[in-house]
């Protein structure tokens, strides 16, 4: 079934939350992403599509900072919130596209030598390198603490022609979007099984390594290039290593605070598009000797969807602009993106059942972009920081008070 051609909404755009430099990079990406024709049957050939369009379009240096090919100084969060919001409402798998290259070099971005940075974050704002972010496994999701994987210093099972100072990685990780796809992967293992949050570091593995098994892909509901990581004596050398030993969990933490508010903009594209989806239908929809649009009972649910909208949009572009401005602790600007996070997946997927509600039978149709929409948010409350999560961490800072 046809959806609604149209672009993206921008009259949120005139909240102070944000300045001109925000508004005309979503004039120039509401007008380029329709443009895009690109075939999303095969997920991962339109991954590489989209990223290579992305790069091409130069919408994939806002992913990194202006010395290493950006667009701006810094990563800036409200940038980032804009370019998602709009590619998601036209694409999810776009959206998914540009912010895997944002989070799967964010550890190199925050941490990386000079060496390391010149190697990949050029190549990624270019769309010429596409970048993973290694963290959960299959026992390790929600709690980073209890992975599994190890990396051990090479002394330890040297062989001829090996470096002492090199580290072997042994173990697994399992839902890495892009898994299989990436040309490197920002991998966090173990350095002191013993140390818990304290025993992890951080390494940044190039998918060619020997070790390294990323054949193993994850089929899930919206198809998205996810797979399962095999590291079977995997060695890289110390010149791997991002950051400091055993900072690594600080480190994914840094990366992830960045980004979170960017996945609540994601869920807000997602849910404007479905709003917009069940304006055009309660329009057209003719029943009873009149259009859906006329009864009240659909005014109200059109109203009750806007207004979801509307809460999860505000404290999406507060945490945003906190995080840019420097607002607050640093606490706080984290309270502000979990509740952004939770609130705008939250407040989308009740938005999107309820235009695929509206359109009845024909929204459960395959093919239909409510029914697309069902299935893309449903992730959303769970990467990045599960909705309980955000509980905890809302909930934590409340009682501290």
């Amino acid at each position: 079934m046809a959806s609604t051609d149209q672009r993206a909404p921008a009259g949120h755009l005139a909240l102070p939350f944000f300045d001109e430099a925000h508004r005309q990079l979503a004039d120039g990406l509401r007008d380029w992403t329709p443009a895009q024709a690109v075939d999303e049957a095969d997920d991962r050939a339109a991954c590489r599509d989209w990223v290579r369009r992305l790069g091409d379009g130069g919408w994939l240096r806002y992913c990194v900072a202006a010395e290493h090919g950006g667009a701006l100084p810094a990563l800036d969060s409200r940038a980032l919130v804009v370019l998602r919001e709009t590619l998601a409402f036209h694409s999810p798998l776009a959206d998914f596209a540009f912010a895997m290259q944002g989070l799967g070099s964010g550890a190199i971005s925050l941490a990386g030598t000079p060496a390391q940075q010149a190697a990949y974050l050029p190549a990624v704002a270019r769309g010429e390198k596409i970048a993973a972010f290694a963290l959960s496994e299959p026992d390790a999701g929600s709690d980073v603490a209890a992975m599994q994987t190890v990396a051990a210093r090479g002394h330890l099972t040297m062989g001829s022609g090996q470096n002492d100072s090199d580290f072997v990685l042994q173990g697994s990780k399992t839902w890495i979007s892009n898994g299989g796809l990436a040309d490197f992967y920002c991998v966090f293992a173990k350095t002191d099984p013993q140390g818990g949050s304290r025993g992890i570091s951080a390494f940044v593995v190039d998918a060619s390594t020997s070790g390294l098994d990323a054949s193993r892909a994850i089929h899930v509901m919206a198809p998205h290039p996810l797979a399962t990581l095999v590291f079977d004596g995997c060695r890289v050398p110390a010149g791997a290593l991002l950051g400091e030993v055993n900072g690594g969990f600080k480190l994914a933490m840094q990366t992830l605070d960045i980004f979170r508010a960017s996945v609540a903009a994601a869920a807000l594209g997602m849910a404007r598009r479905a709003l917009a989806e069940a304006v055009d239908w309660a329009r057209k929809r003719r029943m009873f000797g009149q259009t859906l649009a006329d009864f009240q009972l659909t005014q109200a649910r059109i109203g009750e969807m806007a207004a979801l909208i509307d809460a999860g949009a505000l404290l999406t572009y507060r945490a945003a602009w906190m995080r840019d401005l420097g607002a607050g602790s640093a606490r706080e600007r984290s309270v502000a993106a979990a509740a952004a996070k939770m609130t705008a997946t939250e407040n989308a997927q009740k938005v999107i059942d309820m235009a695929l509600q509206m359109h009845g039978g024909r929204g459960v149709e395959v093919g239909a972009k409510v029914e697309s929409l069902y299935r893309d948010i449903r992730s959303l409350r769970i990467y990045e920081g599960a909705t309980e999560v955000q509980q905890l961490i809302i909930g934590k800072a409340v009682l501290q008070e």
